[in-house]
Order: structure tokens, then C-alpha cells, then sequence
């Protein structure tokens, strides 16, 4: 599937758009962005400009405390991704946004967005529930790493996103669910040995 008709498809999922209306309204802002693999797309300390839905590729954002690096989400493609609160804000990110494979972005600006927004009730109210969408889901992840255990947290990673335990470094993947990267290692081990007991299990979570 084409990044625009991708990014149609995505938005039709909160409003109901013809493709005129998507051609007319918010084709002419969108800009195509692409990405080479560990290419910063923004930086901490700047001023996050862009909204990017990831028509191509996959992409992590992070910050770094105390010399590593948290990785706080990674998104693939027909996904949101951007640091929110700068871009809204209008302050500096403590985010860096980097590509973890070729990339390609289609991005709005802050200010163009707001130019959709108020082109219509439509687009207001599509702005509107896909800004709620975004919070409700980090929201929800938030509250899985803190309710939890790694090893419910890893399961239901699995679960939920088997493609990208293919695609993605598992160091990345261990820092995204809070899981000690020896750790993550037994886990995946486990996937591979479904005879290994709980009791094993629960012995492989101890420390975290």
C-alpha cells in the first residue's frame, strides 16, 4: 500500500474522509521525509516541528539519562510518532527520534496543522480524537509497565507485536520493556523451549 493511501486509511479510522477531501485539505501540507537507518529525524534539546506517520520503516524515540539510553517507543509503519509534549509546547524535546531502518515519513508542521484543523469541524474534530487516541494508548503502556511483571510484559509484547521481535535490536526491545537485556535474552530462550516449567520462569524474573 502507497504512504498516502496509507495515511488515508488511518485517518478514516476517527472520520470519515473522500479522497477529495484528503486531497484538498491535507495532501498539500503533508511533506515526504526519508530516512537512512540511525538518522536522527529530530533532536533532543530542539523544538519538535513535525507530527510523522510512518508510511516506511521503523523508528525508535528515546532520551538518555545517566549515559543510557531509555527507549520510550517504537513505532512502525501506519504509526504516529513525534515528542509530543515539544510539539506542542513549542519547547525543547528532551527526545531524540531516530530511525532504526530506512525510513519514510510523512510529516506536518505545527503550524500547518493548525491550519488543517481549522479548515473545517471535520478536520477539528479528526485533530481532536486522534490526539485522544495517542494519549489513551500511552497511557495504557504506561500503566503495563507499572502493573506487569517483565515476564507478563514480554509475553504480551510478543503477543501483540511478533513482526518486530524480527525487525528490531533486542537491546531496543529490552529498554522499551523495562527488561534487563540478559533477562529479555532467557525469555526469548523460553519461547524456543515451551517445556521449561513456571517455576523456572518466575527464577528468570528475580532482580528485575
Amino acid at each position: 500500500m502507497e504512504p498516502l493511501e496509507s495515511f488515508l486509511g488511518f485517518l478514516n479510522k476517527f472520520v470519515s474522509l473522500s479522497a477529495d477531501e484528503f486531497q484538498t485539505n491535507i495532501v498539500p501540507y503533508i511533506e515526504v521525509r526519508t530516512y537512512r537507518k540511525k538518522e536522527a529525524v529530530s533532536k533532543s534539546g530542539e523544538v519538535e516541528n513535525y507530527i510523522n506517520f510512518i508510511g516506511k520503516g521503523l523508528v525508535r524515540k528515546f532520551f538518555v539519562h545517566e549515559g543510557n539510553e531509555i527507549i520510550t517507543q517504537i513505532a512502525r509503519e501506519e504509526q504516529i510518532i513525534h515528542s509530543q509534549e515539544s510539539f506542542y509546547s513549542r519547547t525543547p524535546s528532551q527526545y531524540t527520534i531516530e530511525a532504526i531502518e530506512p525510513t519514510t515519513l510523512l510529516s506536518i508542521t505545527h503550524e500547518n496543522l493548525e491550519k488543517i484543523y481549522s479548515s473545517s469541524a471535520t478536520m477539528e474534530r479528526m485533530g481532536r480524537l486522534i490526539v485522544t487516541f495517542i494519549m489513551v494508548v500511552n497511557d495504557r503502556w504506561q500503566m503495563s509497565l507499572l502493573k506487569l511483571s517483565p515476564r507478563e510484559r514480554f509475553l504480551q509484547f510478543v503477543q501483540n507485536n511478533s513482526e518486530l521481535m524480527q525487525r528490531v535490536p533486542q537491546k531496543y526491545l529490552a529498554s522499551l520493556l523495562n527488561i534487563q537485556p540478559e533477562t529479555f535474552s532467557r525469555f526469548k530462550h523460553l519461547l524456543r523451549n515451551p517445556s521449561v516449567s513456571q517455576d523456572e520462569t518466575t527464577t528468570l524474573t528475580s532482580g528485575e
